[in-house]
């Protein structure tokens, strides 16, 4: 109700919404271009990129070196469109589901009846 109140003017019509128009300050924590950068040759680095960002985070800290979150690589990956396959590992392969048998009484199905 209150922001009913909120949204109407002295006539009592109700003012169009201004929140997608509205004036935001950008985040003073928000990453820069070079840190965006860092991020992503680090992970497209020989030695990382066949690791997703889970295990990134913790061997980059063993090295005592942090970058960022592993949130915030997760974001920036997808941002770049590498939050798939980026090293050697391999595409995933559409296998056939098993084919399925029914028996209607028993001993007519047996597990080696799978093999057409």
């Amino acid at each position: 109700m209150r922001s009913l109140r909120r949204w109407r003017d002295e006539q009592g019509s109700v003012l169009e919404d201004k929140r997608p128009t509205a004036i935001r300050p950008e985040p003073k924590n928000k990453l820069s271009e070079a840190e965006r950068e860092q991020i992503l040759a680090t992970c497209n680095d020989e030695k990382y990129a066949s690791l997703p960002p889970s295990q990134i985070v913790p061997r980059l800290a063993d090295e005592s070196i942090y970058l960022a979150s592993e949130s915030t690589i997760y974001r920036v990956l997808k941002a770049a469109s590498q939050q798939h396959h980026r090293g050697k590992s391999k595409a995933p392969v559409n296998r056939a589901k098993p084919t399925s048998y029914s028996a209607s009484a028993p001993n007519q199905v047996w597990c080696w009846d799978s093999v057409p």
